[in-house]
């Protein structure tokens, strides 16, 4: 038996999670949470970084002696070093505004075809690349000799070394999916100077030691390795998804729904452009072929204006509420920003013609009703596009909880959903830095180990899908 620490960041929290390790054993305890706070300043919303550094801290301390520790987080944020190696101010947010207007500009240079097809990455206004373009002209990049996204900052400034781990680097949309590595020709073209960013890693790759200064604070005993893991928290989730074989969808729920498949080869149709799907990159050269979801973002911002009342007494009387009666785009970026959500959901049905709802419980079902028609169109569309048919659709993350989401999910794609486990990214940080110590085997033999240890739930399709292809046809004015 091995243990691992692996700090799993979100956009709302972070947490050390302690993985234990074993033959025929995966076991996963919370060590520590902490909450994760953007700060608004008066140049944007930011990103309160030493106030995650300090919590990572606190959580080494919590989870004792470990055999090593890895570090995911959302993906596309970064900090800028300078020549020194200290911050230069804290990353932006990627909800911030400054890339409003920016992918014109950079369309103007190379077209969306021509990006689309040389990186793969969906379109999205914050994408690396669009937050490049908009600080170029920003007096901290001029000062910057180097570049980190947000896990690699923080490995960074546990072990003194810089690295660039390649799943999160291919969110930047300056990654070539086909080769794994740089796409150099759109950069320069772009005026985005690469030298900023450290020699690229893969998942799985040393990371470094925790320093002596962090020991010290941490109370732990060196040599303590930081092993790159997936650490877009993405890629460790789909790393942790326990399916068998290959014809499987996952959906990795959270503030954002990632739906879509792991594929040997991206799709670089203009087809697949036009649909908005995206080719990240994950395990052992695989491609996440997904699509982008709002997610539960949208209820999250809905119970926060509401005062975080009872969620499950709120889904409870949602499941009471007439299944489709109103139904929203849930990837329409005009739900990004923050703020006033329960009534931008009802403004939007109002203007489609729609039944405006107006409790609490109608909103949360016209929200699950919407994130489960957006999983069908990114399940349906992903296997069209990709050529990939599909026998079951696997949800994991936060939204593995949510019974009624899971359920209406394989209602309206008419597959079996598998449920669990809903620490899908810690426990794929963990397995690989598991398979780093030689402690498990390639992504069959994890898969095999998480279906073996996790509780799973599983949801048959109730019904015909004709009602959410009517609500599908409804939602785009057919």
């Amino acid at each position: 038996m091995k243990s691992y620490a692996a700090v799993d960041l979100g956009a709302s929290s972070g947490r050390v999670m302690v993985g234990r390790v074993g033959p025929d054993t995966l076991e996963l305890t919370e060590a520590h949470r902490f909450p994760n706070r953007p700060v608004r300043t008066p140049e944007g919303l930011r990103w309160d970084i030493l106030s995650l550094y300090a919590g990572v801290l606190d959580g080494l301390r919590a989870a004792g002696q470990v055999d090593s520790v890895g570090i995911d987080s959302w993906a596309v944020d970064y900090g800028l070093l300078d020549t020194d190696g200290a911050l230069l101010g804290n990353p932006v947010h990627y909800r911030d505004t400054r890339t409003q207007g920016v992918a014109e500009k950079v369309w103007a240079t190379v077209p969306a075809a021509e990006l689309y097809a040389a990186t793969g990455l969906q379109y999205a206004p914050f994408n690396t690349l669009y937050q490049l373009v908009a600080a170029a002209s920003s007096a901290q990049l001029a000062h910057a000799k180097r570049l980190l996204l947000v896990p690699d900052l923080l490995t960074y400034w546990l072990t003194g070394e810089a690295g660039t781990e390649l799943t999160n680097a291919s969110t930047t949309q300056l990654i070539d999916p086909r080769t794994g590595d740089w796409s150099y020709d759109l950069a320069a073209r772009l005026g985005i100077d690469l030298e900023l960013f450290a020699p690229l890693r893969r998942p799985g790759d040393p990371a470094g030691l925790l320093r002596p200064e962090v020991l010290e604070e941490t109370g732990l005993t060196g040599p303590v390795p930081v092993t790159a893991v997936g650490s877009h928290d993405t890629a460790s989730a789909v790393a942790a998804v326990p399916a068998v074989g290959e014809r499987f969808a996952y959906i990795c729920t959270g503030t954002w729904s990632l739906a879509g498949l792991e594929l040997t080869a991206p799709v670089l149709t203009e087809a697949s452009r036009a649909a908005n799907f995206t080719n990240e990159l994950g395990l052992d050269g695989t491609v996440r072929y997904l699509r982008n979801i709002m997610g539960l973002w949208l209820l999250q911002e809905c119970l926060r204006e509401w005062g975080n009342p009872d969620l499950d007494g709120l889904l409870s009387a949602a499941a009471g509420v007439p299944a489709l009666r109103s139904v929203v785009d849930a990837g329409d970026a005009a739900f990004l920003a923050p703020g006033r959500m329960p009534s931008r959901i009802a403004d939007a049905c109002r203007e489609s013609g729609q039944p405006v709802p107006g409790s609490p419980a109608e909103i949360t079902r016209c929200i699950l009703d919407s994130l489960a028609l957006a999983h069908r169109r990114a399940v349906l569309q992903a296997q069209e596009l990709a050529d990939h048919p599909v026998d079951v659709v696997h949800v994991v993350g936060g939204g593995a909880r949510n019974a009624l989401l899971c359920r209406l999910t394989a209602d309206a794609c008419g597959l079996p959903v598998v449920a669990g486990p809903p620490e899908a990214a810690a426990l794929g940080n963990v397995l690989v830095q598991a398979r780093a110590q030689n402690q498990t085997g390639d992504r069959t033999e994890m898969r095999a180990l998480l279906a073996r240890t996790q509780p799973l739930t599983r949801y048959e399709p109730e019904g015909t899908t004709a009602a959410w292809q009517a609500a599908e046809n409804r939602l785009a004015g057919r």
